[in-house]
């Protein structure tokens, strides 16, 4: 989940949230954990501009885990999260917290919340462009997506976009966001 990916001026900010409902990292299990990120940057991302970030790890993650979750969303495992921390130009700062997070089985709504941190709501966007009525608006592969490519995205406007932590700060909503599912692998 992304909410408000959608620049204003030449610059982008927001919440950037990963649940893993499976996976691993060598013997590591990591079922069931979240990671969520604040950050900001201005200009093209994707053209060499540098991202400011701030990461959340799941506070229920065990010691091998949270070292795993560093591992790899720190880009030391390479891969596409590899690449993806190479666009990290300032790390203000990285916290374990409660995240509660929810997506809802239809992709009608998403959210995400660490309290009094950060608050992101979002309901799907559906529309006369979508190819049955109740359908989401999605992209397929879209550029600039922020777990890789090959992606399928889904649109949203965000209800509810509050961030308070690491010298983050604004409370918003109508904005765009996104919610793309992931599969990575790695050597």
């Amino acid at each position: 989940m992304h909410v408000r990916p959608a620049a204003d001026g030449g610059d982008c900010d927001g919440i950037l949230a990963w649940h893993i409902g499976e996976g691993h990292f060598g013997d590591v299990a990591l079922d069931g954990l979240n990671l969520v990120a604040l950050a900001a940057f201005e200009g093209n991302i994707w053209e060499g501009a540098k991202a400011d970030m701030a990461m959340f790890v799941d506070e229920r993650a065990g010691q091998e885990q949270r070292e795993a979750l560093q591992t790899i969303w720190g880009g030391q495992a390479g891969g596409w999260p590899g690449d993806f921390a190479a666009m990290i130009g300032n790390m203000r700062g990285m916290e374990f917290a409660r995240i509660d997070f929810e997506i809802d089985d239809d992709l009608g709504s998403w959210r995400v919340e660490i309290p009094g941190k950060l608050l992101g709501e979002v309901d799907a966007l559906s529309g006369p462009t979508t190819p049955r009525e109740g359908a989401r608006v999605q992209v397929h592969n879209p550029p600039g997506a922020e777990v890789g490519p090959g992606q399928i995205a889904t649109w949203g406007r965000a209800t509810m976009d509050r961030a308070d932590a690491f010298d983050f700060s604004w409370e918003r909503s109508g904005k765009s966001s996104k919610h793309f599912p992931f599969d990575w692998s790695g050597p």
